[in-house]
């Protein structure tokens, strides 16, 4: 009994002495296959555009309640990468200056698919004539993005053009 643990002991390491020492290491294509950044899937920025380019090809096609489940879906799958790129970067200010300022890249990159989500939803809702659903979202888009980028004054310009509100924003000002 009391030589169970210095014989398990011996064993394990004759066996790792046994391993090639690639094996313990990350191998060069593992580490680069990465799973969730792939651009035939994953949860990615491109995720996002894949979905939104096959919402708008679902409008070409007519087919509205397919479009809509796409433009839903990116608008979640934005949603969620924002949130976890907003985190990493705050879990490492102070740590890590580098993975923060990365987080803060991918989060702005993310944040103009989220927008352009909502206005592609937006206008889905106008088409079908349902503005007051089309309006949260609209606004929205004005909240994250500002009036002054671009899908911010677009969405201001469809409240607007919905009567929602009666002052035109006029950028030179």
């Amino acid at each position: 009994m009391r030589y169970r643990i210095p014989i398990t002991t011996l064993a394990l390491l004759a066996g790792f002495a046994f391993l090639p020492a690639s094996s313990l290491a990350e191998s060069p294509a593992s580490s680069s296959y990465k799973v969730l950044a792939s651009e035939d899937g994953g949860f990615n920025f491109s995720a996002v555009e894949q979905l939104l380019e096959k919402g708008d090809n679902s409008i070409a096609k007519g087919n509205l309640a397919k479009a809509r489940k796409h433009y839903d879906q990116a608008r979640e799958v934005s949603k969620q990468l924002l949130s976890f790129y907003q985190d990493l970067g705050g879990a490492f200010r102070g740590l890590d200056a580098r993975i923060p300022r990365e987080m803060d890249a991918k989060s702005r990159e993310i944040l103009s698919l989220y927008a352009k989500s909502n206005l592609r939803l937006a206008a889905l809702f106008r088409r079908q004539n349902q503005p007051e659903v089309a309006v949260p979202v609209l606004i929205e888009v004005v909240r994250l993005m500002t009036p002054a980028k671009a899908e911010g004054q677009k969405a201001y310009q469809s409240l607007y053009e919905l009567g929602f509100v009666e002052t035109p924003y006029n950028r030179t000002r």
